[in-house]
């Protein structure tokens, strides 16, 4: 692949927090390292409590992965802006992660082992 990227399937189970919520658990997530970056856990989006999520107008380029489209988390409290994203028609070296999603590293969100 490209840029260094490799896709393989995350050991054990997965869960996301954010505000208190689950937002997510699976068995079936995915971990993709890029280069230098911290690896990226992507959950599929099936295992994802997608009442919390606002589609977002925000899209991202990466000339390795494709167009993703941005969502917002939806707590209690307040609004995660853009705090997840997926790539919806992903680049041919990176297929496996159509379908998933991933969420930023950010304060507000706990990505975790379980």
């Amino acid at each position: 692949m490209g840029n260094d990227i490799t896709i393989t399937k995350a050991s054990g189970s997965w869960t996301v927090r954010a505000g208190g919520a689950v937002l997510g658990e699976t068995d079936a997530a995915l971990v993709l390292s890029e280069g230098a970056y911290p690896p990226v856990i992507y959950f599929p989006r099936g295992d994802i409590a997608m009442a919390f999520l606002d589609a977002s107008d925000k899209t991202s380029h990466c000339p390795h992965k494709g167009d993703a489209s941005h969502y917002s988390v939806v707590t209690k409290s307040r609004t995660l802006k853009d705090a997840v994203w997926s790539y919806e028609d992903p680049k041919d070296a990176v297929a496996e992660i159509k379908g998933y999603m991933a969420f930023y590293d950010i304060d507000e969100i706990a990505v975790e082992q379980i």
